[in-house]
Parts: C-alpha cells; sequence; structure tokens
C-alpha cells in the first residue's frame, strides 16, 4: 500500500512514497543547492569500487570517513575517486564516523549511505528531489511501494517491525521503516538534529530527533542489496536493545520527566 500525506503547498512528488507533515517547514534551498556525500568505512575495500563507481553527477562532494580501517580502504577509494575527501573520525562506532563526516561536510544537503554496497547511489537523486521541494529530511524506506530487501533476515524484519511500533506510537508518526540508513538532510538542520550517538542507533536517534524537533520528514521507496563481501558489523540483539533505549529517552517530555526527577531527588 501506497501511504501518501498530500502537502497543498508542495509539488506533487514524482515517485511514491510517504509523506509526513510536521509542525515546521524550512525555507526552499537557494537554487543548485550543493550535495555532500557522507560515507563511513571500515574495512570495505573490496566493496568502495562498486560504491563509488555509481555516485551520481549530482554529488558535489564525497567524504570518505575511515574507521581505522586495516586493509586499502582508503588507497582505493581515492584511487576510485582522486576528489574524495578523507577523514579520520575521532572515536569509535559508526555513530561517531557519520558525525565526524557531518561536521566536515561543506554542501547544502547531506546524504548519508553505507559503503558495503547495499544501498544504491542512483537512487540519490530522488533523495535531493523532495529535499528540493520543501522538505527538510527524507529516509528511505524498504517497505513501501517500489522499495523491498534482498537482504534482510526474519529476526531483523521481526526487530524493525516492534521498533517501529514503538517509534510510531511514542512519536504519534506514521513511519514505514526505521532501522534502514540511507537518509538525506539539509545541513541547516545540524543542530537542530543534536545528534549524539556513538553506534548504528544514530540512525535512530536522527530521526527521533527529526520527529521531535517537527521537521518536514519524507520517506522514499529504496532497495535495500546484500552485501557485496565481508561481514557486517551489526549485531541484531545488542543494536536492537540500543535503538530501543534512544527511543524511549529522546521521545517528547522524556529529558523533562527526567530532569524534574532528578531535582525532586
Amino acid at each position: 500500500m501506497n501511504h501518501t500525506h498530500q502537502l497543498p503547498e508542495l509539488p506533487t512528488p514524482h515517485a511514491n512514497g510517504s509523506v509526513h507533515p510536521m509542525r515546521r517547514a524550512g525555507d526552499r534551498p537557494p537554487p543548485g543547492a550543493t550535495v555532500s556525500l557522507v560515507v563511513p568505512a571500515r574495512n570495505e575495500a573490496r566493496n568502495i569500487p562498486w560504491v563509488f563507481e555509481q555516485i551520481p553527477d549530482c554529488v558535489d562532494e564525497v567524504i570518505l570517513v575511515d574507521g581505522d580501517s586495516v586493509d586499502a580502504t582508503v588507497h582505493m577509494a581515492t584511487r576510485c575517486l582522486p576528489t574524495v575527501r578523507h577523514v579520520e573520525q575521532s572515536g569509535p562506532g559508526k555513530g561517531n564516523a557519520l558525525r565526524t563526516g557531518f561536521l566536515s561536510a561543506t554542501g547544502d544537503h547531506i546524504v548519508m549511505m553505507d559503503a558495503d554496497g547495499s544501498m544504491l547511489p542512483g537512487e540519490i537523486p530522488h533523495y535531493l528531489h523532495f529535499l528540493d521541494n520543501g522538505f527538510d529530511f527524507v529516509k528511505g524506506s524498504r517497505f513501501i511501494a517500489g522499495g523491498g530487501s534482498l537482504d534482510i533476515t526474519r529476526i531483523r524484519r521481526l526487530g524493525n517491525q516492534v521498533l517501529l511500533a514503538a517509534v510510531n506510537h511514542l512519536y504519534d508518526a506514521k513511519l514505514t521503516d526505521l532501522c534502514y540508513g540511507f537518509c538525506a538532510f539539509r545541513r541547516d538542520f545540524l543542530d537542530d538534529l543534536d545528534l549524539h550517538s556513538t553506534g548504528f542507533e544514530i540512525e535512530t536517534e536522527m530521526i527521533a530527533h527529526a520527529l521531535r524537533s517537527g521537521l518536514r520528514i519524507a520517506e522514499v521507496p529504496s532497495l535495500e542489496l546484500p552485501r557485496r563481501s565481508g561481514r557486517s558489523n551489526l549485531h541484531a540483539v545488542s543494536d536492537g536493545r540500543r535503538v530501543l533505549r534512544t527511543l524511549l529517552s529522546e521521545r517528547p517530555g522524556a529529558r523533562s520527566a527526567a530532569r524534574a526527577g532528578g531535582s525532586a531527588a
């Protein structure tokens, strides 16, 4: 089923997707807005060529955030794309890598995607279309018309459904996917996202803060492919617990309640 909420002040989206009007929308980006692509990587030398050769021309800047790779990840990236900007993350974890990349980005729009070949760079223009037409945060969904996954396991699908139900209940949202890290946002909302997570849960923190801040969010269909080579660093059960803790701790009113409880004590 295609879940679409039309917004009269915006042009009709060109593709199927779930559009969620929130409380606030920023001004339209300037014509010819620049685009930064942030790619966190750790030991992805065998996957980088496939990913980089498909990056569309609409991307102005590619930032590779290397997490102490012991293989030829950095060398392969610079060989495939001499203009790539290589930055070292300041601490361990995917969350730290993404925050490092976001702070280094100079584009008006920031896109984040994995380096393992599970996400299609050719989908990036679809995300940018929504940012160029009034939305602040765009996230991929594998579970709307046009999307899908060739990689998700039964336990990961079940976990995503449970966590998705939690975010929709806690944040009064109507999202169709949660644990998927192909996202794009307008850089001038980076402070509103207020990111602190160090691990995989940063993707959930981004969505939770975007919902809590009232950013205008669009979901777009995305196809998840199997990792091309190597092993994932994702641990479904332990990372799922971290995601749930993030949803509970960041829900609207949670911080105020915690401060009030601390004051009373």
